[in-house]
């Protein structure tokens, strides 16, 4: 499925998702990434999907969650990988707007350096841009970036598209303990967002299972550091601490929701337990999706998480 959703988002409401990029291909292969490791490391874009197939099918998914009520606030390109790596994206953009929902964007920036994608992106309403870490070491520990990157591109890239975007940025770092959560690493971030002035800079914490073993989220004190440094630096910081909710939409086939839904956004065990309820299900169907490999159960901090089975490729 290239659409999902919608999925409640802390920050766009009810968001309807774009995968644009088969699993998992990305220029990053992050500690704290809900998706697992990469399976495909690269920096070059190309042609994944045919951009007219997969917009029709996010027009059809429009039309399915209106036809139950549902609202969608922002069509949301937030893939198995990294977004800019499909060499269409601006054309699926500009598509898309065609439907009067705002199109949001959420990239870790790590290809703003090239002209191109700088391009496609100001077509859309709404982006968000990874900086974990402007210190090499964190960047390399915390990001895992392809060894075709280097962090002074990726960060005059940022810097660039910041000056020349009319839409609304945002920013978004992730800390994780023992990574990137030290003061000096977070103190030249804050520098780095001062350039930026992004309309709201995010702090968050890895809230749902994550690629390596033993990553775990910083500590209060260091939370509140980052919030109180990057309050000297721009206007609005928030964080991103807390469950975003079981408000997840269905479009009627409530196991296509789940395995398209679950195979970008891990969903929390209440969550899914909430949609089987609109649809009048019972657990035992994510049971029977477990046995037939399409989903798998794991926990985290404490939660149980459906997460769907990436390495089959299946298909719905």
């Amino acid at each position: 499925m290239k659409a999902f959703g919608p999925i409640p988002s802390r920050r766009l409401g009810q968001s309807l998702g774009v995968n644009n990029i088969p699993p998992k291909i990305c220029s990053y292969s992050c500690v704290y990434c809900q998706l697992g490791k990469a399976i495909v490391m690269d920096t070059e874009r190309k042609a994944f999907f045919d951009p007219d197939e997969l917009v029709e099918e996010v027009k059809e998914k429009i039309a399915r969650v209106r036809a139950q009520g549902g609202r969608i606030d922002h069509i949301s390109f937030v893939p198995d990988g990294e977004p800019t790596l499909d060499i269409h994206l601006g054309r699926e953009i500009r598509a898309l707007k065609a439907t009067g929902i705002p199109v949001a964007v959420i990239t870790n920036a790590s290809l703003l350096w090239r002209e191109d994608v700088r391009e496609d992106l100001m077509a859309a309403d709404w982006v968000s841009v990874k900086v974990d870490s402007v210190m090499p070491e964190s960047w390399r520990r915390t990001d895992k970036p392809h060894k075709n990157l280097d962090l002074n591109a990726v960060r005059q890239g940022i810097l660039q598209f910041a000056e020349e975007y009319r839409g609304t940025l945002v920013t978004e770092t992730m800390l994780v303990k023992g990574y990137n959560d030290d003061r000096k690493s977070i103190m030249m971030t804050a520098t780095c967002l001062e350039r930026i002035q992004p309309h709201t800079a995010y702090i968050g914490v890895p809230t749902r299972p994550v690629a390596f073993e033993g990553v775990k989220p910083a500590d209060e004190e260091a939370i509140n550091f980052a919030y109180q440094e990057f309050l000297q630096h721009v206007q609005h910081v928030e964080l991103i601490l807390g469950y975003e909710g079981n408000a997840f939409a269905t479009t009627g086939n409530v196991e296509e929701d789940i395995l398209s839904i679950t195979a970008v956004h891990p969903m929390r065990r209440e969550a899914v337990e909430k949609l089987l309820e609109k649809a009048g299900k019972e657990w035992s169907l994510v049971e029977r999706m477990e046995k037939e490999g399409k989903v798998r159960l794991t926990e985290y901090n404490g939660h149980l998480f459906v997460m769907r089975t990436l390495k089959k490729n299946l298909q719905v």
